[in-house]
């Protein structure tokens, strides 16, 4: 059990309760008991009443992952307590914090499902639970091979996020929990982990305005991808820091002084730049340590926003301010809504310094972003700051029904919303970000729908532009629209960069004029078989186009030449799908014919092939018994060939097997075999798994094979030297495909460090 202990403040946030709960010993009795400290802390916020329902969240999770361990050997229960401490440090409601501490039991129990959770806790947190479950399968599967597939699950991802907030949120305080203790892993799923925490978690931190948050994300993700980097950056910083802070000193006592003199309540501090920030910035600029001037700013929080700007008057009138450096977020926030004044001084000695003044839910706000939402309970005012905060989650929704292929309305998201971009003010001074390289119509289709519809001409800093106009941050844009301009046009879709305008370009064009549309897709598709020399009435099978409707999502014909006349598909993707019908069927023919005795191709009579009972054709009809090699087990989908034994009948290899070559010299004895058509039989294969050696890795190999419902026949493992086991595995398949497809899946697993096929 935790100690009851003093947690310190540090600018009026309490220190993190993380470090406490993995320092102190507590009970695991099959029920996890929560601390004096943490209790007292949950009551204070939430009542008593709450903290009945947390106890036994905590115990309904004890129990559930009572078997489990972590990388580091502590019991699993660490982590979700962990994720809901974070989760009370950003102020986050009750029923989010205990969803916290459930978020894995659906995914780990045995038999636990959302309607268990629902049972217990209510519905509030059975959905939280139930949105970052998807979350966490979706993340395991984020950087496989197969694209479509990563698509699909970084789409479950966005869609569960526009659904509820907190999901995220949730999500985050995981991945920060597990980035700290990133140590513990094998270094594959380091690097796997801190990848996607740059690519993705950080920046989504970003949009939400959860700076404290994005930066120790990108710190940890930094320190793991290049280590060298950052201790070299680590290094350079620690000591600047030591120097600059002695030249800070003075001028921070003295600015408390004026400040409380002037009648301004007031905190202030330093606060140190984070280590990857410093480090794009040296590479950026490429400049030295000594140059960036905000390497630790002064940190200055008031009472009020009347307080930041006398509190910035009382400072100007101290400290020359130096020209061009001074930012006011606060009249003009961010588009994640982070408010502050910035501006840089400098000291006697002519040393640049940065000092930021803000108030207290200023300072919240910029640490906890959207989480800040629910530290304050004052109403509606808030809340319209939630709704201008998540305002790109209902783009998100509109994006996911106007896009019809999932690596489309992915990009849209990475592009669109994560990556890099640029601030663009409106004629009144409201700030847009359209992610970099937009255009004035981007900009036109992000302010409303209709504008860009109508959109005619545009003006940037007061001067005429072209449509393809790339715009810059701090360009000021507007937009002449016209209704005599009815629609877009067709070659805006070439003019704007994000996917959101291009799928309401493609929407104006599906719902304006279907007939046209359909007319126009037609042509586009015949002009395509044209242009490789194919003839669409024998690409046009029902048993071919349908397979194509199925595969796009279509209910007709129509909706198909629709699709390609608006521009929601090419016409490429679909001639491409029907020449590869075609193609397979007319090889099954070709190849069914060879089968028939007399059959001729160009004038050489097919020999009569022998079809064996093992599913294996065999050049000529030799009458010999067909026996499988044992030495490399071939299943069908393999390249095989065949050798005549000494009075055994013919055996079949893999091409690839060593036996087979060895033996190949003896070119009289190799006869042709194939696999027949639909074959339909059971196959032996062997794998060898390289296995992390730790508790608990061989129940995930077992997990993910349970969804396979394959058959596991014999088992063997040993431990090696290296710190890993080596796991051979022999299965049941029907062919090479559905081996791949369990290979496929065990490299997922993160326990898996390495999987192949072996031969006997």
């Amino acid at each position: 059990m935790w100690g009851s202990q003093e947690i310190a403040n540090i600018d009026g946030l309490p220190r993190t309760w993380y470090k406490i709960i993995i320092e102190e010993q507590f009970e695991l009795t099959g029920v996890c008991i929560l601390g004096d400290a943490l209790l007292k802390r949950f009551i204070e916020l939430y009542g008593a009443e709450q903290a009945e329902q947390m106890k036994a969240a905590i115990a309904f999770a004890a129990d559930v992952h009572k078997e489990q361990k972590r990388e580091s050997g502590e019991p699993y229960i660490t982590h979700p307590i962990a994720v809901s401490v974070i989760l009370m440090d950003m102020g986050m409601d009750p029923a989010t914090v205990i969803a916290g501490i459930l978020h894995d039991v659906v995914e780990d129990g045995e038999s636990i499902t959302v309607e268990d959770i629902q049972l217990r806790f209510g519905k509030d947190v059975a959905f939280l639970v139930d949105g970052v479950t998807k979350l966490t399968k979706s993340g395991k599967t984020m950087y496989i091979t197969k694209k479509q597939e990563q698509s699909e699950n970084l789409r479950k991802l966005f869609l569960a996020i526009a659904e509820d907030v907190r999901v995220v949120i949730i999500k985050l305080a995981d991945r920060l929990h597990n980035m700290r203790t990133l140590e513990y892993c094998t270094p594959q799923k380091q690097q796997r982990k801190a990848k996607e925490t740059l690519e993705v978690y950080a920046p989504l931190a970003h949009r939400f305005g959860m700076g404290a948050i994005k930066s120790e994300l990108e710190d940890l993700s930094f320190r793991c991808l290049m280590p060298e980097e950052y201790e070299n950056t680590k290094k350079l910083v620690d000591r600047q820091r030591s120097e600059r802070m002695a030249l800070l000193e003075t001028a921070m006592v003295t600015m408390k002084q004026l400040l409380s003199d002037a009648g301004i309540n007031n905190q202030i501090s330093g606060r140190p730049k984070h280590l990857l920030s410093v480090y794009r910035k040296m590479a950026r600029q490429n400049t030295g340590i000594n140059e960036i001037y905000d390497l630790i700013a002064i940190r200055v929080i008031v009472d009020s926003v009347n307080d930041c700007y006398a509190a910035l008057g009382v400072i100007h009138a101290t400290w020359k301010p130096l020209p061009g450096r001074f930012k006011d977020y606060i009249a003009m926030p961010k588009p994640n809504m982070y408010r502050s004044l910035h501006t840089t001084l400098l000291n006697s000695s002519g040393i640049p310094f940065e000092v930021q003044i803000r108030t207290l839910e200023m300072h919240r706000t910029a640490e906890y972003g959207i989480a800040a939402h629910w530290m304050y309970k004052e109403g509606r005012v808030h809340q319209n700051l939630l709704d201008k905060k998540t305002n790109w989650l209902r783009e998100v929704l509109e994006a996911k029904e106007t896009t019809e292929d999932s690596k489309e309305f992915v990009d849209s998201i990475l592009k669109d919303f994560l990556g890099e971009y640029v601030f663009v003010l409106t004629p009144k001074g409201e700030i847009i970000d359209l992610p970099k390289d937009s255009t004035p119509l981007d900009f036109a289709y992000r302010i409303h729908t209709n504008i860009g519809h109508h959109c005619q001409h545009a003006r940037v800093n007061g001067a005429m532009v072209r449509l393809d106009y790339k715009l810059q941050t701090n360009d000021v844009v507007e937009i002449i629209t016209s209704n005599s301009q009815v629609g877009p046009s067709r070659d805006w879709l070439n003019v704007v960069t994000t996917q959101s305008a291009k799928n309401k370009i493609r929407q104006w064009f599906k719902r304006a004029n279907r007939d046209e549309n359909i007319q126009k897709g037609r042509e586009m598709l015949e002009e395509a078989a044209k242009r490789h020399a194919q003839s669409l009435v024998t690409l046009m099978k029902p048993e071919y186009y349908n397979e194509v409707l199925k595969r796009h999502n279509f209910a007709s014909l129509e909706d198909m030449y629709s699709a390609i006349g608006y521009g929601g598909v090419s016409s490429g993707q679909i001639l491409h799908k029907l020449m590869d019908l075609n193609k397979k069927a007319t090889k099954l023919v070709e190849m069914q014919s060879r089968l028939q005795d007399g059959d001729h191709n160009d004038g050489k009579t097919i020999e009569k092939h022998n079809v064996n009972p093992n599913t294996v054709i065999v050049r000529g009809d030799t009458g010999m018994a067909v026996r499988f090699g044992n030495c490399c087990n071939p299943l069908p989908g393999d390249p095989i060939v065949g050798y005549i034994t000494r009075g055994r009948g013919v055996s079949v290899h893999r091409a690839d097997c060593k036996n087979v070559q060895n033996l190949s010299e003896d070119e009289g004895r190799i006869i042709e075999v194939e696999w027949a058509l639909q074959a339909k039989a059971s196959f032996t294969a062997s794998l060898r798994m390289h296995l992390a050696d730790h508790t608990g890795a061989l129940f995930e190999v077992s997990k993910a094979l349970t969804t396979l419902n394959i058959n596991i026949s014999d088992m063997s493992s040993k431990a090696t030297s290296e710190g890993y086991a080596v796991v051979d595995m022999t299965f049941t398949v029907t062919d090479a495909v559905q081996l791949q497809l369990v290979i496929t899946t065990l490299k997922k697993v993160d326990a898996v460090i390495s999987v192949f096929r072996i031969s006997n």
